[in-house]
């Protein structure tokens, strides 16, 4: 089957993130060494409700309060912080070959994320316009790398599996991509994501 979809991954493939300089200003803050701020941050959502939409932005942002003592100013410049983090900065070169990729063939976005990305990421970088559908974890209550996020993206962009490429920086994801029939490539740099691409798709 020819490709007809090609599907990416945000953080780390169209948005660059770099280490979380932020953690380490926070935790200087607080007087907190790396051990106790990890131990503090695991308590916020130990059980994964963040990505599938079951803890909102106004709760998440209130267990960090709790579990790192914050004021109540403190909370509000702490998830300043964590969101631009979050978003990272824009891979140009990546964006605007995904933007280039239409209308010849319908693109996406599957990504794992929190309440609060879309208007984050619509903000920063007008996301919702640059392809057909963005799939986030915590609006469909399924994160990757569970396979019916990956057949809700297909059914989305109204393609079977052999016709979409998928781009993900983790591994795993990419494993459970192929897995379900898609064609998964792990992205490391531009160059090569937007080359192995190329090489997929039909003349």
């Amino acid at each position: 089957m020819a490709v007809r979809a090609v599907v990416f991954d945000i953080g780390g493939v169209l948005e660059k993130v770099g280490a979380p300089v932020w953690a380490q200003r926070w935790r200087a803050l607080l007087g907190m060494d790396s051990d106790q701020f990890q131990a503090a941050l695991a308590q916020v959502d130990p059980d994964g409700r963040i990505e599938i939409g079951t803890m909102s932005e106004d709760e998440y942002r209130h267990r960090y309060a709790q579990v790192l003592g914050l004021t109540e100013e403190q909370e509000a410049d702490f998830l300043a912080d964590m969101w631009d983090w979050y978003c990272g900065e824009p891979d140009k070169q990546l964006i605007d070959y995904a933007a280039s990729l239409r209308p010849r063939f319908r693109t996406g976005i599957l990504s794992n994320s929190a309440d609060g990305a879309r208007r984050e990421e619509a903000r920063r970088y007008g996301l919702p316009d640059l392809v057909d559908e963005i799939v986030y974890s915590h609006e469909v209550g399924l994160a990757k790398p569970d396979p019916r996020v990956y057949a809700l993206t297909c059914e989305r962009l109204g393609v079977h599996p052999p016709e979409a490429v998928f781009v993900d920086d983790v591994p795993v994801c990419v494993e459970a991509a192929n897995a379900c029939g898609l064609l998964g490539i792990l992205h490391e740099t531009a160059e090569a994501t937007i080359a192995r691409i190329g090489a997929l798709l039909p003349v």
